[in-house]
């Protein structure tokens, strides 16, 4: 299955776009570097004169945001090992994960649907009555801030679970050459703050792989976006074919 049931109250890290196990990325592409869980929501760098995270975020997300950075359930973080590819195409992929999405599906690897419902937003959900919205809530040189709410469903005995989630996105990456490619290290901080007498529940069903689960679904998110990204850079020929939009109904 896409998301897999025990993953339910981690879904949210992937904000939905979860591929099936079938896919194997290290064989296709190479090993990431190992992911750690992490507590500190601190992104700050050692230079003084770095804005703080959080000014990069729209006043409108500020509180929200920093509501989860203060007291997230659990956290993760994932760093991918350094890939080649069209930084214009990676961020425009970025830029729209339903077409993310579509392209994963158009190379026959199966991938949730996920809605555009504009203005910079988007929406997944699925049968078992999990659903997420999320959209970018601040940008900084190479580099993105999401926010996303919605609801999970940890377990059959379960009810859903509130859950809001904060991403942040660094992708340094090297100069552009001549031919319009360069090189890019992603690594992505998550943050997922639920409800927490229900969050403790649902950790007691999932117990003590929750932080292995939190490591695998960062990891998820950046290859998403980077899987797409280096197969445009290996086949541009194929760009055409996996971007386009889906064809609409007759």
């Amino acid at each position: 299955m896409l998301v897999r049931r025990t993953n339910a109250i981690l879904a949210a890290l992937a904000f939905g776009p979860w591929l099936s196990s079938a896919a194997d990325p290290q064989q296709a592409y190479g090993p990431r570097q190992a992911s750690a869980t992490v507590r500190a929501p601190s992104l700050t760098t050692s230079k003084p004169a770095t804005p703080k995270l959080m000014d990069y975020v729209a006043e409108t997300h500020k509180d929200a945001v920093a509501a989860v950075l203060k007291s997230p359930t659990i956290a993760s973080k994932s760093v991918e090992a350094e890939f080649t590819v069209y930084p214009n195409v990676y961020d425009w992929l970025l830029d729209h994960p339903d077409r993310t999405s579509l392209a994963w599906q158009r190379l026959e690897i199966p991938c949730v649907d996920i809605t555009d419902l504009g203005k910079g937003q988007f929406y997944w959900s699925d049968e078992h009555g999990s659903e997420l919205s999320w959209q970018t809530v601040g940008t900084f040189e190479n580099g993105r801030i999401w926010f996303a709410t919605g609801k999970v469903k940890a377990g059959v005995l379960l009810p859903t679970i509130p859950v809001k989630a904060v991403a942040v996105l660094q992708a340094p990456r090297s100069t552009t050459n001549e031919e319009g490619v360069c090189r890019i290290k992603p690594q992505v901080h998550v943050y997922i703050q639920c409800d927490s007498a229900l969050a403790t529940a649902a950790m007691k069903l999932v117990g003590s792989a929750a932080p292995k689960m939190a490591e695998e679904g960062a990891e998820q998110l950046l290859f998403y976006f980077s899987g797409i990204g280096r197969t445009i850079y290996k086949h541009p020929e194929k760009l055409e074919m996996l971007l386009s939009p889906k064809p609409t109904k007759k």
